[in-house]
């Protein structure tokens, strides 16, 4: 009884948060001032971390929270405070791509459900284990950390490249 109990709000609560984090990247999509496109990318970030959660690599749950919503989204917030709010394009509600954007989404999201529908489950052989997301967890944190680090150090050498970029232009 219990267990049937938890076996259905961990699927209610799957459903919450993919729900949330699907929400979460259309906002991403449609919406133009920059600060609001954060704060839906935190949502969208903060909603994957309790999918991981939930799928029981607590690890890459942490890491998504605390590196990701917490050091880098704190930085691309403070990045933004820097842009002129009296920039013509960030005082447009929403942007052009808004109709390609909902029309690129609902495609997406068809791909995606029409081959989950049409898939059949995968056969293992006997003894082997196949790769999961545990395995996948333990391979990132041991082999693939540095490839991490870098890419995170590359993202912002680009942010600060892009703000010397703006102020040289508006000295000019």
């Amino acid at each position: 009884m219990i267990d049937s109990l938890l076996a259905g709000l961990d699927t209610l609560l799957l459903v919450v948060f993919a729900a949330g984090a699907l929400a979460g990247a259309l906002f991403m999509i449609v919406l133009r001032e920059p600060m609001r496109v954060a704060t839906a990318l935190i949502s969208t970030m903060v909603f994957l971390g309790g999918i991981y959660g939930l799928l029981g690599v607590h690890f890459i749950a942490a890491f998504q929270v605390l590196i990701y919503v917490g050091a880098v989204m704190v930085f691309m917030v403070y990045v933004i405070m820097m842009l002129d709010p009296r920039d013509p394009a960030i005082q447009t509600r929403f942007s052009q791509l808004l109709v390609p954007g909902v029309i690129g989404f609902v495609l997406l999201l068809v791909a995606l459900v029409g081959a989950t529908w049409n898939a059949e489950p995968a056969a293992t052989p006997a003894g082997a284990g196949g790769f999961g997301l545990a395995q996948f967890a333990a391979a990132f944190v041991r082999e693939y950390w540095l490839q991490f680090i870098v890419a995170t150090v590359l993202m912002e050498a680009a942010i600060v490249a892009a703000v010397a970029v703006v102020k040289l232009h508006r000295r000019g």
